[in-house]
């Protein structure tokens, strides 16, 4: 162990007496992932670190125990029961660093030993059964000392009396059957007979099974000694020898206090017992061990009393969401309260955990409840009470992510760590107390942060005194009233005001002088800004003023707390370091621990660029590329010596979402726009189809510079030809080169400043030929400092190539370049690259030629991206500039544009 892990290791130790008391948060990530090589992976194919559709669950004496099969058809059935030792060795202290030694470093766990399987890659099932075979096994339980499996498609249960130490180790009892050899499920009086156990728990010496097929829970009072041992105590019926109606659309069960339909599990405390009734979706809660035979529960979660069973039963138990347009009230689909086919129960007398499998989430109350039908206190696996991501036909298509659960079957606890199979993601999820929370969307595009929804009123025509105008957005009036010698100026700013002056409004809105215009800005940042309305409307109807709207509601917000690989992010929260700390500019690495923080993404520790109590910059790695989400979260050293953790937020990973620079200020804000070069410049355009002996000409003032096209050539050799006829000609005034994007050839004066600004220029090709040559100006143009930044005392011009700084561009189109960028390291510039997807802009709101993008040579996740302006574009101090690849488009930013026509023609 090197030094300076030592140093982490003893700080951490240091700590464990010093921090804070840890908590779950409601909708907070898991922090660790077993069964599958991301969060986001969902592999099929059973090996030693791939689970398929997991099931029961188990902890005990540092020992993780798995039922690799499950009852509700998520697929495959490894029919397997693996076993975990040194599960701390897998879970690692909470506030301790994480070893950094793979690609998902939070992905952890490989099993000692198997059983119901001779190795970790077969899931056959065994044509006769036998005290080694297993057949669904979908429940798990042990006490530390012996073994019990719920072997649900033989009815039967298995119990080892020690724990196993080989693989395939032979049971040494079975119960539900006569002997080792049969499995078949009984007809007619059911007595000590099983049919598809779901469900079994050791507690002391007591050993609990839920026979679901059967509606009951069985309880050996004392462990059993011999096969097919009869159990003690029946709970859900009246004896033992009751028959179970099993078609229940031909019999209707009214639910009671003593009775139970297909009930998945039973687990106790020491001193309680919890039971998921499934098919009432109820949990029942016993406050003493049961004694005798059909003993009626005292508590029922999930439903407001003992004779309700109705799925997410809302009314009973859920707090009105208001007053419906019949007068009656409303109620949330789902709350705190609710469940739906409730799969597991589990409590160490002082929390208790639901896996509320229909709803697909996790329900955790932070003291035992004492009133039926209370509410939980929190959520794992959801956002919220009233959310359901994974069911709802709101969010189609959502994949598996750190934060989201389908269907969870089981789960068990170390005190820390709460384990829950994840049947239909193939996983196990490790949620972890945590000391402090993270917001959910804390995660964001650096440069971007936020993507505003935008919209503009223009104004035109005549004022006359005592006109008004009227401009509602969202159901808001903001009027104004023209008074003497009003001007568009004033107009525009009274309006403003009006608006920014309501603070419960859901827009802002800034003043474009040269254009007349008012720009409206949706004040929350986000896709739900572009279902903001708005109109206008004047009075008297003949007034000769104009107002002219750029769409009926704003557009152009975007989630930019959805990430591509490679991007400067920037997470947001409160206490996130105790020192705020910048990594040096010049850093050719940027380091992975900084001012006593670091930042983990499926375990991986991201560079970090800065540090402070509300903000932490750094890198997402490029690593994220295999993935579609991930989970971040922060160990913080405080100056004391505590080490603390956030909860874990899951952050969507997307192919790109470029974001620009800007400076800092409301939004859109004046963006990191430079000009490109102190040399006049401009752009010819090879399109269309290489064809022999077609003749591509390039003229510069009266010189022509012509290629005929030769058997095999594409655009791109057409374009390199004419760039070397330009070249070879030492008198030329113009150099020529190619550009970073399609097949244009970009000229640039030989002499800085005014003395190439004006050069003219124009291509053509011969009659009938398919090779296309367009000059996308008259003349090179715009000189300018190359580097400097667009101001308005240093306005861009049309038709200038302007340089805009992003970041988020995704990946590469190369395989070899994308191989030869580090993550954390400054690029150097070798190999040339550019982005997988196609960058497009608009500028001024028209289409901006993209003439170059790629990584920033001696930066680390910098694109710069060159932009060739449409040369009609009018003066506008607040030029609006976007950038986009495929459907995601950047934030909006501003820049300076002067036209010179508009002062020769005012």
């Amino acid at each position: 162990m090197t030094n300076l892990r030592m140093k982490h290791l003893m700080l951490w130790l240091a700590s464990v007496a010093l921090a804070n008391s840890a908590e779950f948060y409601s909708g907070q990530a898991a922090r660790l992932l077993i069964g599958q090589r991301t969060f986001t992976e969902q592999d099929p194919t059973p090996s030693a670190v791939v689970l398929g559709g997991v099931g029961g669950l188990a902890y005990a004496n540092n020992k993780l125990f798995v039922a690799d099969s499950n009852p509700v058809g998520s697929t495959p059935l490894n029919h397997r029961v693996l076993i975990y030792n040194n599960l701390d060795s897998i879970t690692l202290p909470v506030s301790a660093p994480v070893p950094q030694f793979t690609r998902c470093p939070a992905c952890r766990g490989v099993p000692d030993l198997v059983l119901g399987q001779t190795d970790f890659t077969k899931n056959e099932v065994k044509a006769t059964p036998s005290a080694a075979a297993l057949r669904s096994p979908t429940a798990v339980a042990s006490d530390g000392n012996r073994l019990a499996v719920a072997d649900t498609d033989n009815n039967r249960v298995l119990l080892w009396n020690s724990i196993p130490s080989s693989n395939t180790q032979p049971a040494n009892i079975v119960l539900g059957q006569e002997n080792f050899t049969t499995g078949t499920a009984p007809r007619g009086i059911p007595g000590q007979r099983m049919r598809g156990p779901q469900g079994v728990w050791i507690q002391d010496q007591r050993l609990f099974v839920a026979d679901s097929g059967h509606s009951r829970v069985l309880i050996w009072n004392s462990f059993p000694t011999r096969n097919f041992q009869p159990a003690d105590i029946v709970i859900g019926q009246p004896d033992f020898n009751t028959n179970v109606e099993l078609d229940l659309s031909r019999t209707k069960i009214d639910p009671k206090d003593n009775n139970l339909v297909n009930p998945v599990s039973v687990t106790s405390d020491g001193q309680r017992i919890y039971v998921a009734d499934l098919g009432q979706n109820r949990v029942l809660i016993w406050n003493s061990i049961p004694t005798r035979n059909a003993q009626a529960a005292d508590l029922v979660l999930g439903q407001a009393d003992f004779v309700s069973q109705a799925a997410n039963n809302s009314p009973a138990v859920c707090e009105s969401n208001g007053i419906g347009s019949d007068g009656k009230p409303g109620y949330p689909r789902t709350c705190l309260a609710t469940m739906d086919f409730p799969r597991f129960a589990l409590s160490d007398g002082k929390r208790l955990f639901i896996a509320d499998g229909g709803n697909d989430r996790v329900l955790v109350y932070n003291s035992l409840p004492l009133k039926n039908g209370q509410a939980a206190d929190l959520v794992l696996g959801q956002l919220s009470g009233e959310s359901n991501r994974s069911s709802d036909s709101a969010f189609p298509g959502l994949r598996a992510s750190a934060d989201l659960l389908r269907t969870p079957m089981s789960l068990a606890w170390d005190g820390v760590n709460l384990f829950v199979s994840d049947t239909y993601n193939r996983r196990i999820v490790v949620f972890s107390l945590h000391d402090q929370p993270l917001p959910f969307t804390a995660v964001r595009n650096l440069a971007s942060r936020n993507v505003f929804a935008t919209a503009s009123v223009t104004l035109g025509g005549t004022i006359k005194e005592g006109d008004q105008i009227t401009i509602t957005i969202a159901g808001r009036e903001y009027k104004y009233k023209f008074i003497r010698d009003d001007t568009f100026a004033n107009i525009l700013l009274q309006m403003a005001n009006l608006i920014n002056a309501d603070q419960d409004g859901a827009v802002t809105a800034s003043v474009i002088p040269d254009l007349r215009a008012l720009l409206i800005t949706a004040r929350a940042g986000g896709e739900d800004g572009n279902n903001i309305d708005y109109t206008t409307a004047k009075s008297p109807d003949d007034s000769a003023i104009t107002l002219t709207t750029s769409g009926a509601t704003l557009t152009g917000g975007q989630n930019a707390a959805r990430v591509a690989a490679g991007t400067l992010i920037t997470v947001f929260g409160d206490n996130l370091a105790s020192t705020t700390v910048s990594a040096p500019k010049d850093a050719v690495e940027l380091p992975r621990y900084l001012g006593g923080v670091r930042l983990y993404f499926d375990g991986m520790e991201a560079p970090l660029l800065m540090v402070s109590p509300t903000q932490i910059n750094a890198q997402l790695p490029w690593e994220m590329m295999d993935a579609t989400s991930s989970n971040a979260y922060l160990l913080i050293e405080r100056p004391n010596g505590a080490a603390v953790t956030t909860s874990p937020v899951a952050v969507p990973i997307i192919p790109q979402n470029p974001g620009i620079f800007a400076t800092d200020g409301f939004d859109p804000r004046p963006g990191v726009v430079t000009h490109f070069s102190d040399r006049a410049t401009g752009t010819v355009s090879v399109d269309g189809t290489a064809n022999a002996n077609d003749k591509a000409t390039v003229v510069i003032e009266d010189r022509e510079y012509t290629y005929t096209v030769q058997t095999g050539d594409d655009l791109a050799k057409i374009r390199d030809a004419i760039v070397g006829l330009i070249n070879a000609n030492a008198d030329e005034k113009v150099e020529a080169f190619s550009a970073g994007v399609f097949t244009r050839i970009r000229l640039r004066a030989k002499q800085p400043g005014d003395a190439g600004n004006g050069i003219v220029y124009s291509a053509k090709s011969n009659d009938g030929a398919q090779v296309i040559m367009t000059a996308t100006t008259p003349a090179l143009c715009c000189a300018n400092t190359a580097g400097a930044l667009i101001t308005e005392a240093n306005p861009a011009l049309p038709g200038e190539t302007i340089v805009v700084t992003a970041t988020g561009l995704g990946r590469l189109k190369s395989g070899d370049a994308q191989a030869a960028i580090k993550t954390g390291i400054q690029y150097d510039g070798t190999p040339l690259n550019e982005p997988n997807e196609f960058v497009s802009s608009l500028a001024g709101g028209k289409t901006a030629n993209v003439l170059y993008a790629a990584l920033k040579p001696g930066a680390i996740g910098i694109y710069e991206v060159h932009l060739e302006l449409n040369s009609d574009l009018p003066t506008n101090s607040k030029t609006q500039v976007t950038i986009a690849q495929d459907i995601y488009v950047s934030n909006v930013v501003t820049f300076a544009l002067k036209n010179p026509k508009d002062e020769a023609n005012p």
